[in-house]
């Protein structure tokens, strides 16, 4: 019996993997965030799996549930909206299925910045621009940021950011992130990214805020900064450069 974690995708049902789907399509219990996972992914389970919406269960009720289905030997598809590697809280449910000598494996998903990206039509990285992304939260309702990662140390960098779980405190964070980008910086928000009401808003620090609050985005969204949002005139990467060494193993 094995606990399969698996990253379910940013909405869409056709960007779950086929990993995820087999997978999906063999466990006999499947638990998923309701709100977030939509029904046509779990189409995908056994006729008589037990379905489970975790949305409404703390974390002790969640191991239940696995322990429940150790007990009768049948595996779990544990399903997380975008990738398990980032905001997931898959850490903690596998440090108490290790507690319980409970096996488990993971299958990562498309996360939801880069369904963001997609919705934008751009790169985040461009040549001499920006090389770096920069993916944090904002933690006016949530836990604690560890020390250093304030927002405000982060946008020092002049990275590209992109920042999760903000758009209700969209206000603050461009008053932080302003200082340091300037006003006339591109901007983004996709909220609910690949789902049908997808809804994407581009801009600059000095007018996404409004845009937001207009729109009544207040959740499910990511908040985009950088030159790279925008910037058309940079100079080509060296992968396809004519000038690049192209013999065999080069």
């Amino acid at each position: 019996m094995k606990v399969h974690f698996i990253g379910a995708g940013p909405g869409a049902p056709d960007l779950l993997t086929l990993r995820a789907q087999r997978i999906i399509a063999a466990s006999p219990v499947c638990l998923y965030a309701g709100a977030l996972v939509p029904q046509e992914i779990l189409e995908h389970a056994p006729a008589g799996a037990r379905l489970v919406d975790t949305q409404h269960l703390d974390l002790d009720e969640i191991i239940a549930e696995c322990v429940a289905a150790r007990d009768r030997d049948v595996d779990v598809a544990r399903l997380h909206s975008g990738d398990l590697s980032i905001y997931s809280a898959v850490a903690e449910q596998i440090r108490r299925l290790d507690e319980h000598g409970i096996a488990w494996d993971v299958t990562p998903g498309v996360p939801a910045f880069a369904a963001s990206a997609a919705a934008l039509g751009c790169e985040l990285t461009l040549p001499e621009v920006a090389q770096t992304v920069i993916l944090t939260r904002y933690s006016r309702r949530s836990t604690a940021m560890p020390a250093g990662e304030d927002l405000a140390s982060l946008a020092a960098h002049g990275a590209t950011l992109v920042i999760h779980l903000g758009t209700q405190a969209i206000e603050e964070i461009v008053g932080v992130v302003a200082l340091h980008y300037g006003a006339d910086c591109p901007a983004a928000v996709v909220a609910r990214a690949s789902w049908p009401d997808e809804r994407v808003l581009r801009g600059t620090l000095a007018d996404i805020a409004g845009q937001v609050r207009d729109a009544g985005i207040s959740r499910t969204a990511t908040i985009l900064v950088g030159p790279a949002l925008a910037t058309r005139n940079f100079r080509p990467s060296h992968l396809y450069s004519s000038e690049r060494d192209r013999v065999a193993g080069g």
